[in-house]
């Protein structure tokens, strides 16, 4: 019996692990994302979701209940919230006796679980490659050091951080310390971190050895823990389910094979105006047609009202947006769409390797960077948007510059690009690798009890 205290990705392992006979598993979620997951389950009668509610602290906005409806400077409230679930969920391990439970940001989990006889397993939401650059102690790095890579970090690795980069990762550091040292018995994000990794029995990740095998040995000896791999986990096939997919799938089907743009930033990633506007200029400026999926900048309530003067005009008929949830696999899977324009997300990058279209890298903050640089310079299946080094600013031009790049035949970066492209789909594709990973993740699990 599992008892999983995490967001989503497990939810596939699970229905994976399940489809030939399995144990039970229980699914703890907050209310909200709830409803959104049950449709997923494919074996109700092994794996039964329970919602907690999210208690209230001074600050959190009310019915906040996930990292997308608040902002990341203020997730740390969320944090604390969750942390007052505590008792709830030891009741539950006392009362289910299961030999697992999975947990990410609760890094209290491991000590109640082991009071219980339960072994605890830190799934990872990043990569190993974000958590072995990143996760340096508890004590502040000056953004020069931060900028290369720790000591024993894989050498052929081509992970770095720019200037601007180090600087916002340093504030990252800092979150939650001013409500700690107020008394308030809080811990930082940074000291969050470390020890849902130090105090678990193993830490699983979704990825494979192929992409990331010496990030995973890097954080494996870093932390003196089992690294358990999930493998990629890919998506499953859609359907077009409701009308606003069907309106996004007609329009698409006006345009010839792969000449669409999509660009798509997340549920959580917000954009400054001015970049805002770069962007979508930039999108014009390639004279290709494109969707976009993206919530409007910090200072504007309406996509409409951020646009720049004369922009809709121009692009009737080109370009469209939407504001709301866009099913993103629809979009990346359809024949016309040719390139996306990504914020880096983890599942967004893993949902674009299994499509064909060309990548093109914008991260914005935390892990985003870091995946910036491992597909974009370790897999080289992507291409990054050129930013000021100081002030992490892109301009029109660059966005323009990186999506022609790989949507000219006749540019020689580009068609390697687009070859490894093929290559790694092949290899994420290929007939039983995701089996073998959930395989060797449950007797990987298995040797731990």
């Amino acid at each position: 019996m599992c008892l999983k205290f995490i967001e989503g990705k497990a939810l596939y392992i699970t229905n994976q692990r399940d489809k030939n006979g399995g144990q039970e598993a229980h699914f703890y979620y907050v209310s909200m994302t709830l409803s959104k997951l049950e449709k997923f389950n494919l074996h109700p009668q092994l794996i039964s979701f329970k919602s907690i509610t999210v208690p209230h602290v001074e600050g959190l906005p009310l019915g906040a209940e996930t990292t997308s409806d608040i902002p990341i400077f203020k997730q740390n409230l969320l944090w604390q919230a969750l942390d007052l679930a505590k008792p709830k969920i030891e009741s539950l391990i006392q009362e289910l006796k299961p030999h697992y439970i999975l947990y990410d940001f609760a890094y209290w989990v491991p000590s109640v679980a082991r009071k219980y006889g339960v072994k605890s397993i830190h799934y990872c939401s990043i990569t190993p490659s974000s958590v072995g650059y990143l996760m340096r102690g508890e004590q502040a790095i000056p953004e020069a050091e931060m900028m290369e890579p720790p000591p024993g970090f894989p050498v052929d690795s081509s992970i770095k951080l720019h200037k601007h980069e180090a600087r916002l990762i340093a504030a990252l550091h800092s979150m939650g310390k001013d409500s700690r040292s107020s008394g308030s018995g809080t811990v930082s994000f940074t000291q969050r971190l470390l020890l849902a990794f130090q105090d678990g029995d193993a830490i699983a990740f979704k990825t494979t050895r192929e992409i990331e095998g010496p990030y995973c040995d890097f954080v494996e000896n870093k932390f003196k823990k089992p690294v358990v791999l999930a493998g990629p986990i890919l998506p499953e096939p859609i359907e077009t389910s409701n009308n606003t997919e069907e309106n996004w799938s007609k329009w698409l089907e006006k345009f010839q094979e792969k000449t669409v743009i999509f660009c798509a930033f997340g549920s959580e990633c917000k954009l400054k105006k001015d970049q805002f506007q770069e962007l979508v200029l930039g999108l014009e400026l390639t004279g290709l047609p494109f969707s976009a999926a993206l919530k409007p900048p910090f200072e504007a309530e309406t996509i409409e009202e951020a646009l720049p003067e004369g922009f809709k005009e121009r692009t009737d008929g080109k370009g469209i947006f939407h504001s709301g949830w866009a099913d993103q696999q629809l979009m990346l899977s359809h024949p016309s769409v040719g390139c996306f324009v990504t914020h880096c997300g983890g599942n967004s990058l893993s949902e674009a390797m299994i499509n064909e279209c060309q990548l093109v890298l914008v991260p914005n903050f935390g892990d985003q960077f870091i995946n910036a640089r491992l597909f974009g310079g370790d897999l080289k299946v992507g291409v990054e948007v050129e930013r000021d080094e100081e002030n992490g600013l892109f301009t029109r031009e660059g966005v323009c510059k990186a999506i022609k790049m790989l949507m000219n035949d006749e540019s020689e970066e580009g068609r390697e690009i687009r070859m490894n492209r093929a290559k790694w789909r092949e290899f994420l594709l290929s007939k039983g690798l995701e089996d073998s990973y959930i395989d060797a993740f449950v007797q990987k699990l298995q040797t731990l009890l």
